[in-house]
């Protein structure tokens, strides 16, 4: 069976405006660009799988099915362009500043920890090396490392502090100014090979 190659993408700071914890369904939009850079991917074969840690969930700042409601959100959005996300995983766990206690939990799904990655990866046979992860923050780039994929710090969200703080553990492949700009340069890599 032919193995499918994906871009993981971090939810907020990297698909959607970062707003500190989205709590609100009026807050959910993307950045300039974004909906280009989805159609693009998905052009060129790409499954787009967002990964992201939603600590909110545990903080008690929001519930899961707020979480799964502005997921279905973002999906018709992207219906209107034509266009969709794969899938969705989330972590709603944490193990600092827990109100929700069923949720206070140091899991395997957390990033840096790879649990989103390998579940996309056994669902859709995903073959990581030849994939790529796209983030705003070190802790996305580390998941990226972690699994094998090529890595984008993007200076949307959080990027512009996380690019300070890169080292010689933690370096991305990539830094990228914005969604768009990234997916030019993984569709390049592709027309490459």
């Amino acid at each position: 069976m032919k193995k499918n190659k994906a871009v993981f993408l971090d939810r907020d700071g990297v698909v959607l405006k970062e707003v500190g914890y989205l709590d609100d369904f009026k807050k959910i939009s993307f950045y300039k660009g974004n909906i280009e850079a989805i159609k693009l991917l998905r052009k060129y074969g790409f499954k787009l799988i967002v990964v992201s840690n939603q600590s909110g969930v545990a903080r008690g700042y929001f519930t899961e099915d707020f979480v799964k409601k502005t997921h279905r959100l973002i999906q018709k959005k992207l219906k209107k362009h034509k266009t969709k996300i794969d899938a969705f995983y989330y972590c709603p766990h944490h193990i600092k500043d827990v109100k929700v206690k069923r949720y206070y939990k140091d899991c395997f799904c957390r990033k840096p920890k790879p649990g989103m990655v390998l579940k996309a990866k056994k669902r859709f046979n995903i073959d990581l090396s030849k994939s790529y992860l796209i983030g705003d923050k070190l802790t996305d780039i580390e998941l990226g490392k972690n699994t094998g994929l090529k890595t984008f710090l993007l200076l949307t969200g959080f990027g512009k502090k996380e690019k300070k703080l890169i080292n010689s553990r933690i370096k991305p492949d990539y830094i990228s100014k914005n969604l768009l700009t990234a997916a030019k340069i993984i569709i390049g890599e592709k027309n490459e090979k």
